[in-house]
């Protein structure tokens, strides 16, 4: 199981709600006028700032307020949090991925190589991101999940 890093969700949480603001060229105050409940400023910067947890009620509040579905901004949240997380995703071996020599994985093997010793050795793709590449390969996405996984095997 994949323990949950509490400090960077919140932090992930408030960056989102501070950008969504920023999208509308709001001000922290302008804002907190728009909200249904009183908050002060100051309660709002901690938000966004990651430092104070925001109950369920008061972000589907600040949801409504910046004009957005709370489930979407919880989407792009878990997006961040778990970037480099197995969950609901499948591992590619990027060492092992420069190294592919069939035809049809040229893309794969491109990416691969362009990512070279930057960043982690193991990258997880999400049903997307996997889908995309496996386009480009012109091969289904369970193919080429297939063929990662044999990578993540070391064949």
């Amino acid at each position: 199981m994949v323990r949950i890093d509490e400090a960077a969700y919140q932090s992930a949480l408030g960056a989102e709600l501070r950008a969504l603001r920023r999208t509308r060229r709001w001000t922290r105050k302008e804002l907190v006028a728009r909200l249904d409940t009183e908050i002060s400023v100051q309660t709002l910067a901690s938000y966004e700032q990651g430092v104070r947890h925001c109950s369920v009620v008061r972000f589907v509040e600040l949801c409504q307020a910046l004009g957005v579905l709370p489930h979407d901004v919880l989407d792009r949240v878990g997006s961040r949090v778990f970037a480099c997380s197995p969950v609901g995703r499948t591992a590619v071996d990027v060492r092992r991925a420069a190294g592919v020599r069939e035809p049809e994985y040229a893309p794969l093997r491109r990416w691969a190589v362009q990512r070279g010793g930057t960043g982690p050795k193991v990258v997880y793709l999400d049903a997307s991101a996997l889908a995309s590449l496996a386009a480009l390969c012109g091969v289904e996405p369970a193919v080429l999940a297939a063929r990662l996984e044999k990578l993540d095997k070391g064949a």
